[in-house]
């Protein structure tokens, strides 16, 4: 299983929003490169990158940001934002690893379907889903779609790879909803990458214990756990990889 820690970027910053909430803000970094370098000195090949900012305004606002960490050499996976080709193409071109579409995969399967032909595994769709319908534009409007509704048809667009975040228990330190990942993850034979809530090893294994009838969990997101001090990263990484 990969561990993708994660940074939000919020004001060349690195913070965490409770539920997504933007007055709900804690700053953790005033430089998210230096975050990313502790990452990469603890052991982790991948890091997960959200540029909030870009997120809220619909076009990404701290590509400067997240071109410094990429320079570090660690495999970057970026959303926020990500809304028109331009921008896709502008963030791997800087030597991004995969780009996380969000609200644009809710609008438009075509989009999706002309990345996935350019990019192939280099694109991945991030379903953020509240009370099990899609949410979007930094998850301050909640579609009627339902989450599984939108995996299905990105798996027959040929999408290789979706986060699945639930947004109740982000940055919640609750634990993961773990019932909502295993039904996403017998909806689909795409790669799954489980974000959301997760405060302890201890969540960290359950979802291995998953991973052993579900072989599409490729990984977890975590995010708030890490800079509170609830998990250490190198017991994550020893964890996943045992």
């Amino acid at each position: 299983m990969i561990i993708y820690p994660a940074i939000d970027i919020k004001g060349g910053r690195c913070v965490r929003l409770t539920q997504g909430r933007a007055d709900a803000e804690t700053v953790y970094a005033d430089d998210p490169a230096t975050v990313a370098e502790g990452f990469r000195a603890g052991g982790a090949s991948w890091v997960h990158v959200v540029d909030l900012d870009g997120a809220f305004a619909g076009e990404p606002k701290n590509l400067a940001v997240v071109e410094r960490i990429a320079r570090l050499g660690l495999k970057v996976q970026l959303g926020g934002g990500l809304r028109t080709r331009e921008s896709v193409d502008r963030a791997l071109a800087m030597g991004i690893s995969r780009v996380v579409i969000g609200t644009r995969a809710a609008e438009s399967e075509d989009f999706i379907a002309e990345l996935v032909a350019s990019y192939g595994e280099r694109i991945a769709v991030g379903i953020d889903a509240k009370n099990g319908k899609v949410a979007v534009k930094g998850w301050v409007d909640t579609t009627g779609d339902s989450a599984l509704g939108m995996a299905r048809r990105m798996e027959v667009l040929g999408v290789s790879t979706l986060i699945h975040t639930d947004v109740g228990t982000d940055g919640m330190l609750t634990g993961p909803n773990l019932p909502a990942q295993e039904t996403m993850l017998n909806a689909v034979r795409t790669n799954i990458i489980a974000s959301g809530g997760v405060s302890s090893l201890e969540d960290v294994g359950e979802l291995i214990e998953i991973q052993k009838e579900s072989p599409n969990l490729e990984g977890v997101i975590v995010g708030k756990a890490l800079y509170e001090g609830k998990v250490i990263l190198s017991e994550l990484l020893r964890l996943a990889q045992s």
